[in-house]
């Protein structure tokens, strides 16, 4: 009977691993999700892991391929283990993640020009700033209100409640 089970991969390898379990007759699922993103001072819609370096496995133990094999596929590291044996996935699991895949959501990470933000670590804690527009791509600019004038300044966006 098929199950699914957890593997983990090697840093930036869950496409090579999975196209090879897939070559070997292993079913595989692994989620994606479109993120925006400041690349290069540009927002671009990027795809990204849902989980980094893992990726689900559907196969029969029983009429192969074996543990040793996926193991040693390209790509892979190893099984997620409970002990000594390898970590059986609920299909329930499986199935509400690949629910959510089909919604296609697109989670939003950066505001546009006009949103108010609030400024939670650094120079400026606590402050709310209007955001203006990105700068590079892990900064962006804000105006502030500051001594009744609005000031720009910029930012590192890991400060901000976004």
């Amino acid at each position: 009977m098929k199950s699914w089970y957890l593997l983990f991969c090697k840093k930036q390898e869950q496409l090579r691993a999975k196209t090879h379990l897939e070559n070997q007759g292993v079913n595989c699922y692994y989620p994606e999700l479109v993120v925006e993103k400041i690349v290069r001072g540009k927002v671009k819609k990027v795809r990204e892991p849902l989980f980094p370096n893992y990726v689900f496995i559907n196969f029969d133990v029983e009429t192969g391929p074996s543990f040793t094999t996926i193991r040693s596929t390209r790509g892979v590291v190893d099984f997620v283990r409970c002990g000594l044996s390898p970590q059986v996935v609920s299909e329930e699991l499986i199935t509400s993640l690949k629910s959510i895949d089909d919604l296609r959501l697109s989670i939003d990470q950066t505001p546009t020009a006009g949103d108010v933000v609030r400024v939670v670590s650094g120079q400026y804690s606590g402050v709310e700033a209007i955001y203006e527009e990105p700068d590079g791509e892990r900064r962006s600019f804000l105006l502030i209100n500051l001594l009744n004038n609005q000031v720009k300044i910029s930012v590192e966006n890991c400060h901000l409640d976004l």
